[in-house]
């Protein structure tokens, strides 16, 4: 299975494309899209559109994951993000993609085990599971990675055998050692 995985921003939004078996992740690809620093708010997010249409041409994901907006430092940035955002669901739906979102928390929690981890344990958790030599540089890539990591863990394990039963769990409190 292939995730698109994107942390929206006007300046830079980063994305990331993880292929998964649901227990392995191994990068499809990586970057950043920075639209022009002078172009107009409306031309940014063009850019912006333009730029994701063509990656998920090139990169038929699955499914896209995205990071959802919890706060910003003030309402003009939170409702410049909240345009951002639009555009990138946008770009998917009309590639026809299922769309998920997640918080800041859900996507720090299940790559670091924290909620509130920096982003740099983001950074390094990220090129840790997906077995990267360096760490994706800027913080934006390794968030859009780890956006995707998360929607993989949410998907739950993967089967080889759809059907076959899954075992049952078992209480720890029943165990009882083999005699050997």
């Amino acid at each position: 299975m292939r995730i698109f995985g994107v942390d929206p921003g006007s300046k830079c939004t980063g994305y990331g494309c993880i292929e998964t078996n649901g227990s392995r992740h191994r990068v499809v690809v990586c970057g950043a899209l920075t639209p022009p620093a002078r172009a107009t708010f409306p031309e940014k997010l063009l850019a912006i559109h333009a730029e994701l249409s063509k990656l998920l041409t090139r990169h038929r994901p699955d499914s896209v994951a995205i990071e959802d907006l919890f706060y910003a430092k003030n309402a003009r940035s939170a409702l410049q993000l909240g345009h951002v955002r639009g555009v990138l669901i946008l770009a998917a739906s009309e590639a026809g993609l299922p769309v998920a979102e997640y918080s800041p928390t859900e996507v720090k929690r299940a790559v670091v085990g924290y909620g509130r981890a920096e982003k740099q344990q983001v950074q390094e958790m990220v090129a840790l599971l997906l077995g990267l030599d360096t760490t994706p540089l800027p913080f934006d890539v390794s968030d859009a990675l780890a956006v995707a990591v998360c929607h993989s863990h949410s998907l739950g394990p993967a089967r080889d055998d759809i059907n076959k039963p899954a075992r049952a769990a078992r209480s720890w409190r029943r165990y009882r050692p083999q005699a050997g």
